[in-house]
């Protein structure tokens, strides 16, 4: 009865819905309106509740029993009030059961938050339509029947001498309109000139000059000539789509079809609860993070409170001014969810898939329902687990089956792949995958550059990195504030030494409680591992706490200079591991307003230099220097605060591009995983069934149709069958070829006691193993 009363309760993580955000929109539009004021919507999202008040709701929910409280439903809008031709960005946070506002307040004029589709989409118009643009192109001669079209970009941070309101620049591109067609590759064609706008004012400021020499030139373009510059003069085409292909395709690829004729083994509900072979979940979607996985447990035990893609810094390494600017974080400056593509059936994602929508809002405030922004489906992974037993001729196998959470962003020329990919061995891991059009800029015919590579004749691919962060929020078996420890785990050699290694092969393991808010980097000569703890519950088994484990990637980091502007709007890109106080409504690792910042505020580095702990004794030794940063232990506990710990998980892929990522990149994987440590009591997968799959059929070799045919007919429908190796020749049958014993076993009260040595028989694994004789 209890769990029915639950489910009836609407539930306070379920998605926006348009009813909901027009509702918030008019008390908005009523509180702030009027007379000569205009409002500009930029986004609207569910508020999500405090985590005190959440977590009191979950705890409910999964013990059965109806909440003592249910929290607020609330809606925060973000804004412009326009009056007088100036904008103030404001935010408001709406009651819409209540039909009030709880709170408002209104930035700093310093505070740039991303820009809208809108702002972006204008950036061209306004261009074309200035003298100082159509000046600037004056410059050059393009081939006949070409067109000109511009990615617009945020401005990136500004120089040190920079006290700029809201700017815009546009990298710039012609496109050969000889072909007819509107998708012919326009990267392959750029031009040496990058324009700057005023968002608020909607004017060009000004049109920048590129430097476009190779090796050993200046790092400045020089003044303009007497007469215009010939462009692509002798550049090349560089198409992608499939018409304008310059080679045939293949023809010997034959289909393969993921099918699932019983149907998905998923359930989502209304309200977007996800349930898949023990796991259960909450999908979410923001504008700004995309995908958002709430409340992940496995068999009702809790493990992640939230997961989230938090932040992407993309800075370029061409010191040539003005590509010191070219440094994107896209999630900030764009936002993610914004981007996202609407996936096709069969395309972007195979099999039996569910998409989620999400509603967005336009500029006026109205919802507007974006289609199919994550799809959700099952893919297999290979081999889950396998043993075989060649003592007595089985083998047992299964599948490691995997249920995808799925969204792709577009941001100008780069694609964006990012999954949750959770597994039927209790393990999690987080994905992304890089493709599309790698950034370029014009270099001279016949010049080469240190600062990228040339991709196509007076195309320089530029060199850059993408560095990730991904927050992770745990709730391992328990909802408490207090419950989850962070630890670090290394392997350490032990010197050879007569009382503990006399044989020099032993090593030990050292572990260390993470107590404050502080940094740490990978170390794999330690195998240095992160587990995610309970506090206090232990594995019955083992005797360790219960927990999740993390090994953070040992990629390359941040290369900008630590003086540089580059380095200051990003601390979170200069160590793999964040571990911070939890605070409601903290989820930049870059800080809220990342868009034209000179530096960071109120990202991982400034949460961490609050001072918050972890445990309530004090704390001697730290992670890596980061416990006191400067700050006596009692002034930061005057600033911080006893908190539940927050880890934040950071890569990179430094991209020093190839001739082969063009026209399009090959798609670039980078994983990292959570995996069960002594969270269960055995192999949680033990329990899959290992059955065949019937549809798997035999491939002959060359033209010899003897081999061919499905075998199904005399082979048993699992695989875990003792049958399954009598077709294996002697030297597969025999156990010793894999080191096991040959059998048969032998009870010990059998064996004869107080034998001679000399007639004592040779082990029958050395008699097989050397064919040697009895004598």
């Amino acid at each position: 009865m209890a769990i029915d009363q639950v489910s009836t309760l609407p539930h306070p993580l379920r998605p926006l819905s348009p009813a909901e955000l027009s509702k918030a929109r008019d008390i908005v539009v009523k509180a702030q309106g009027g007379d000569g004021i205009g409002l500009f919507f930029r986004s609207a999202l569910v508020d999500e509740p405090k985590k005190e008040e959440l977590t009191s709701f979950l705890a409910a929910e999964h013990e059965g029993r109806v909440p003592d409280v249910v929290p607020p439903r609330q809606v925060k809008l973000l804004y412009d009030v326009i009056k007088d031709g100036k904008a103030q960005l404001t935010e408001t946070v709406i009651d819409v059961d209540a039909g009030i506002i709880r709170d408002t307040k209104a930035f700093e004029s310093r505070c740039q938050t991303s820009y809208t589709a809108q702002e972006f989409g204008m950036f061209q118009d306004i261009c074309m339509a200035t003298d100082m643009f159509k000046s600037a192109l004056e410059e050059f001669i393009l081939p006949e029947n070409f067109a000109v079209t511009i990615d617009p970009w945020p401005y990136g941070g500004p120089d040190v001498d920079e006290d700029i309101p809201r700017y815009m620049q546009g990298l710039v591109y012609a496109r050969d309109m000889s072909k007819n067609n509107v998708d012919s590759n326009h990267y392959a064609y750029p031009l040496p000139i990058i324009p700057v706008m005023d968002v608020a004012t909607k004017k060009l400021v000004r049109v920048d000059r590129l430097a476009t020499g190779g090796k050993g030139d200046s790092l400045y373009p020089p003044p303009p000539g007497s007469k215009p510059r010939k462009l692509f003069e002798n550049s090349r085409p560089a198409e992608y789509v499939p018409e304008l292909l310059d080679r045939p395709f293949r023809t010997d690829m034959k289909p393969i079809n993921v099918i699932q004729p019983e149907g998905a083994s998923f359930k989502v509900h209304a309200d977007n609860l996800v349930e898949w072979q023990k796991w259960r979940f909450r999908v979410g979607f923001t504008l700004r993070e995309g995908a958002v996985l709430h409340d992940v447990c496995y068999d009702n035990r809790p493990i992640l409170y939230r997961l989230s893609f938090s932040e992407m810094t993309v800075p370029y390494g061409d010191p040539r001014p003005p590509f010191q600017r070219k440094q994107a974080f896209d999630f900030g400056d764009g936002g993610i969810g914004r981007a996202a593509n609407n996936l096709k059936l069969g395309c972007d994602c195979l099999g039996a898939i569910h998409y989620f929508d999400c509603v967005m809002v336009n500029t006026e405030g109205q919802p507007d329902l974006a289609k199919n922004v994550v799809c959700l489906h099952e893919q297999d992974n290979g081999i889950g687990w396998k043993h075989t037993n060649f003592r007595t001729g089985r083998a047992v196998v299964t599948r490691l089956r995997e249920l995808v959470i799925q969204f792709v962003a577009t941001l100008a020329n780069y694609e964006y792949v990012f999954a949750y990919k959770l597994d039927t061995a209790g393990g999690i891991s987080i994905e992304t995958r890089a493709t599309g059009v790698v950034s370029v800029v014009p270099i001279d015919e016949g010049k080469t550059s240190g600062y990228g590579n040339i991709v196509n004749p007076g195309v320089l691919a530029q060199n850059h990195q993408h560095i990730f962060a991904v927050r992770i929020d745990p709730a391992i078996d328990s909802y408490g504030a207090g419950d989850t420890a962070v630890v670090l785990e290394e392997s350490h050699p032990v010197p050879m030494n007569p009382e503990t290694n006399p044989h020099g092969n032993g090593y030990e393991i050292r572990r260390r409680r993470v107590e404050r808010a502080g940094f740490a980097d990978a170390e794999p000569k330690l195998n240095r591992v992160l587990r995610l703890e309970h506090a206090t519950k232990k594995n019955e088994i083992s005797g360790k706490n219960v927990g999740y484990k993390l090994v953070p990637s040992a990629t390359q980091l941040l290369l900008a200079d630590d003086r540089s502007v580059q380095a200051a709007r990003a601390p979170f890109a200069k160590h793999h591991l964040w571990f911070t106080g939890y605070r409601d409504g903290e989820l930049w690792a870059a800080g809220e307003f990342t868009n034209q910042a000179p530096r960071e505020e109120g990202g991982v580095k400034a949460m961490v230099e609050r001072g918050d702990w972890f445990v309530d004794e004090s704390v001697e030794n730290g992670v890596n220097g980061a416990t006191t940063n400067g700050v006596s232990h009692e002034q930061e506990e005057e600033k911080g605060k006893k908190s539940s710990p927050v880890v934040w998980s950071v890569f990179g892929l430094t991209h020093n591009p190839r001739v082969e990522d063009w026209p399009v990149m090959p798609v670039e994987i980078h994983q990292f995983h959570l995996r069960p440590a002594d969270f269960f009591t055995s192999n949680p997968a033990l329990d899959i069934p290992s059955t065949r799959n019937e549809s798997s059929v035999l491939v002959p070799c060359c033209d010899d149709s003897s081999s061919s045919g499905n075998v199904n007919g005399t082979q048993s429908s699992t695989c875990c069958s003792s049958t399954s190796l009598r077709t294996d020749s002697t030297l597969q049958q025999n156990p010793v070829t894999h080191l096991q014993g040959t059998g048969p076993d032998v009870d010990p009260k059998d064996l004869p006691i107080g034998a001679p040595k000399e007639k004592r028989r040779l082990s029958a694994t050395l008699s097989n193993l050397f064919s040697w004789k009895k004598d």
